[in-house]
């Protein structure tokens, strides 16, 4: 019962590092990536849709991203959330396909990158941290229960939090990575 307990505590904070990541690519750095374009919904016939599944996104340069609609009538409303979204990119439109040159990132950007950043790794680690604390609930339910001794709790409680302690560094590792890459010239 307390290895089940572990391993969906383990699961979650899986969970929680894999999310924090995915957070963390759509993070613009100087460079053009597809990930920027995850976090986009765009309003798509009273629907808010992903980008992703309306158009086509790709980098045929370094510094440029291409998204190229499936549906051409989509074209006005994936460039306004675009425009709308926080990422500080101006599209260009030429009818079929949307154009977004990613300028180079000013030194006051990249702080706000950083603590943008920053704020997505803490709120990762609360997710972590609240898993061990749903665990260290059920283990104390189990002990008032009887179902566990003292003995086993204190155990088990110990092992979650090395295991938190792993998601936490991992996340930290994580986010030193991307302040090193958001930071380079």
């Amino acid at each position: 019962m307390i290895d089940d307990l572990i391993q969906d505590a383990t699961r979650r904070m899986d969970k929680s590092v894999e999310s924090t990541q995915v957070e963390f690519n759509s993070v613009r750095t100087g460079r053009a990536s597809a990930a920027l374009l995850d976090r986009i919904q765009v309003d798509y016939y009273g629907q808010a849709t992903p980008l992703k599944q309306l158009a086509t996104i790709n980098v045929p340069e370094p510094r440029m991203l291409t998204v190229q609609p499936f549906d051409p009538s989509s074209l006005k409303a994936i460039e306004r959330s675009i425009q709308e979204s926080e990422l500080g990119l101006t599209p260009s439109n030429d009818g079929k396909l949307i154009r977004l040159p990613i300028p180079q990132l000013t030194e006051e950007r990249r702080q706000e990158l950083v603590k943008i950043v920053r704020q997505i790794a803490e709120d990762g680690k609360i997710a972590v941290r609240n898993a061990r604390r749903d665990d260290d609930k059920h283990l104390k339910d189990l002990n008032t229960k009887g179902q566990v001794g003292e003995d086993d709790e204190r155990r088990a409680e110990e092992r979650v939090q090395k295991l938190t302690d792993e998601h936490t560094k991992k996340i930290d590792d994580l986010l030193t990575r991307k302040e090193a890459e958001i930071t380079e010239v």
